[in-house]
């Protein structure tokens, strides 16, 4: 009998297949510390938005996929490049002017705009970590500010300042002519304004573990490259961190190809061989533009969540990592759908189907047990019918239709009824726009309604369903999904829907044929 290696290795899952990449680096390289470490990166500048959450997911996927197939032991961490300079206010930030005032000081060192923290750092690293905290994450959380000002990456950093030549000439290749005269890797912490410099180093001591430099008044000012006294430049901050913290993996965007390359061969000089990972492409908006911090455009992690699980979400994280994808609210139900049909399947599956299955990495492959035998397009439909914000409303079609079915018994389900709810509100309500029915689609559909009022109560949705498509077939549509485009919009007032027997069998055979009379009468179905 194949063992749960062998069969994860089987189901070519990508989260498996990465794995698979860090156990031959371990063979081939070795590992003293004991244990396997993940890294992800986040930049407190803005607040987190979806694009952050998915590292940390797709991340967290690999490491589960690799404890199926090592015993070594793993960590993660979750670091905040939180010492940065703020170089922009973002747009989507409260008391913009009173951050502008404090603009190239660390992120630690500029005031909360929302005054709840001690600092726009803190408060942005509060809100990735109460979502990662919320999701079930197992991390460690590291501060950039923290590993600076306590010593953590003193030895490092003195180790930088002796390569200081050698990372130099990585790095001023890939600058312009302007840019090449004054880079260095080391920013120095201006002693007077607390802001972060990016000056010329006119003189670097490796003995001393000094830098000097030439301020705005031409004054010389030496300052020690430890103690948080002065920061490195991004790329080789973040090779200094593989080295001083020994990362094994992790993984980043496509916009990051190049300068994981450079940090590479920097954490090489450093004497350390750089982490495995992976350049998954990053989220779009409904204009196909990348998602910023700064702009807030795209979704953030708390907009999703108004109207999805958690578990979409990462099933959006899950699918095509490489393919670039736009995120924007109309996704939303799509997915929902996705992971109801994948969570169904995975009950019924085993073996390296089950590791091929996003549910599995989901949850680890401890899936949730209970049945949604109900999918979210209908639910939202059903409000919609139903013109209703009440959740007891839905519910009590559930309950006829779902024998036993309470929200305490389902609670998935009832959260669920909420979501759809709300996304119904907000989405769907603003844009319904009902018509009235041609001549062949008014005789389809009093036949329609005649069959649903010679039915009875409890009969099956699939029974429903070919009856539905009978009619279509009778009245000369062509293509027969013009029949259900009709349905869809004439009563329920958009262009697309659920699949119709599907919610005639939850809203009622007797329900919706008075609600076809209704659109037959032409009354005013966006009232209850």
């Amino acid at each position: 009998m194949a063992s749960d290696a062998e069969l994860a290795r089987e189901s070519r899952a990508w989260p498996f297949q990465e794995a698979e990449k860090l156990i031959a680096r371990l063979d081939k390289r070795g590992n003293d510390k004991g244990h396997v470490l993940f890294e992800t990166g986040y930049g407190p500048s803005g607040l987190p938005h979806i694009g952050t959450f998915g590292e940390v997911m797709r991340t967290t996927m690999v490491r589960r996929a690799f404890a199926v197939l090592s015993d070594v032991p793993t960590r993660l961490v979750a670091f905040s490049d939180d010492m940065d300079g703020l170089r922009k206010v973002p747009d989507n930030i409260p008391n913009r002017q009173m951050v502008a005032q404090h603009l190239g000081k660390p992120l630690t060192d500029i005031p909360d705009p929302f005054g709840t923290h001690e600092s726009f750092a803190h408060h942005n690293n509060a809100r990735l970590r109460a979502f990662l905290d919320d999701f079930g994450f197992e991390y460690e959380f590291y501060s950039a500010t923290e590993c600076y000002r306590s010593g953590r990456f003193d030895d490092a950093l003195r180790r930088m300042l002796e390569c200081y030549d050698d990372v130099m000439a990585v790095m001023l290749p890939t600058l312009r002519d302007e840019r090449r005269a004054t880079y260095s890797p080391f920013l120095p912490i201006c002693p007077k304004t607390g802001q972060v410099l990016q000056v010329p180093i006119i003189a670097h001591d490796a003995d001393a573990g000094t830098v000097t430099y030439e301020d705005s008044d031409g004054n010389k000012t030496e300052v020690p490259v430890t103690g948080g006294h002065c920061k490195l430049q991004w790329k080789p901050d973040w090779a200094m961190r593989w080295y001083a913290l020994g990362v094994d993996y992790e993984m980043s965007g496509s916009d990051l190809i190049d300068s994981v390359k450079h940090s590479s061969r920097i954490c090489k000089i450093l004497g350390a061989d750089p982490p495995d990972g992976f350049h998954y492409e990053l989220f779009r908006d409904e204009k196909g533009e990348k998602i910023s911090k700064s702009k807030g455009n795209g979704l953030t992690i708390d907009e999703w969540l108004t109207y999805a699980s958690p578990e979409s979400l990462a099933l959006f994280n899950y699918q095509s990592p490489r393919k670039a994808k736009r995120l924007y609210f109309d996704i939303i139900p799509k997915t929902v759908d996705e992971y109801l049909t994948f969570l169904n399947k995975f009950r019924e599956q085993d073996g390296k189907e089950r590791f091929a299955n996003p549910v599995w990495h989901i949850h680890g492959g401890n899936a949730p047990q209970e049945d949604v035998p109900i999918s979210f397009a209908i639910l939202m439909n059903l409000a919609g019918v139903c013109n209703t914000e009440d959740k007891a409303v839905l519910w009590g079609f559930i309950e006829r239709y779902v024998t036993g079915a309470t929200p305490e018994n389902h609670p998935m389900l009832d959260r669920l009824v909420g979501y759809a709810l709300a996304y119904y509100r907000d989405f769907v309500k603003p844009n319904k726009s009902y018509r009235a029915p041609t001549d062949t689609e008014r005789a389809a559909l009093e036949e329609l309604a005649a069959t649903l009022e010679g039915m009875a109560a409890g009969t099956a949705a699939e029974d429903i369903q070919f009856e539905i498509y009978e009619i279509g077939k009778r009245h000369g549509f062509e293509p027969l999904r013009d029949w259900f485009k009709a349905l869809y919009e004439v009563l329920l007032g958009q262009s697309q829907g659920p699949r119709f027997g599907s919610f005639a069998a939850l809203y009622g055979v007797a329900e919706t044929a008075t609600l076809i009379r209704r659109a037959l009468k032409g009354e005013d179905l966006s009232a209850a």
